[in-house]
């Protein structure tokens, strides 16, 4: 939790609306006390889903669409949290297909791909980034390169999407 503090203190400074996720919610009996548990990240109140079972998917875009006037441009929304959280998984699940690589090897993911969706007649870019780790933990220039596009990407965005793991 102390490296999602960190992204949850980057996005607020950010001054972005953001829409929390907690992800591989299984099964909401299970694990709906854990997901409470990211309250504290005061950056408001988490929507559990499951992507590898695309649960929540729905309620999670609902919020998002919120954050977004009528009249503007296609939305972009990155998607960040820390290495696999289920952030491609997500995309894939968004997209209906498998448009992004999804490993358990941690940074698979090194540079920012966006996708469209669509969703309720309306397009929407969401931005899967790499996963964000402490400064400490980074351990190659790659890495510090990853970084920075998943920053640069948090300044492009409209809306920011945390995602975290549930199990975790």
């Amino acid at each position: 939790v102390d490296s999602d503090a960190k992204v949850a203190d980057m996005l607020r400074r950010s001054q972005k609306p953001v829409v929390l996720v907690v992800n591989k919610v299984d099964s909401v009996q299970k694990y709906m006390m854990d997901v409470y548990e990211f309250y504290n990240l005061g950056i408001g109140e988490p929507i559990a889903i499951s992507a590898a079972n695309r649960t929540g998917i729905g309620d999670m875009l609902d919020e998002i669409v919120k954050e977004f006037p009528e009249d503007e441009d296609i939305p972009k929304i990155a998607v960040v949290g820390k290495p696999n959280v289920g952030k491609s998984s997500l995309i894939n699940k968004l997209l209906g297909e498998d448009r992004v690589i999804v490993s358990d090897i941690a940074g698979t993911t090194r540079d920012a791909v966006d996708a469209k969706v669509k969703w309720k007649d309306r397009e929407y870019i969401f931005i899967d980034t790499a996963g964000l780790r402490r400064k400490g933990k980074i351990k190659e220039e790659l890495e510090r390169y990853s970084v920075i596009r998943t920053v640069t990407a948090v300044e492009r965005a409209d809306v920011v999407v945390v995602v975290i793991d549930a199990t975790e």
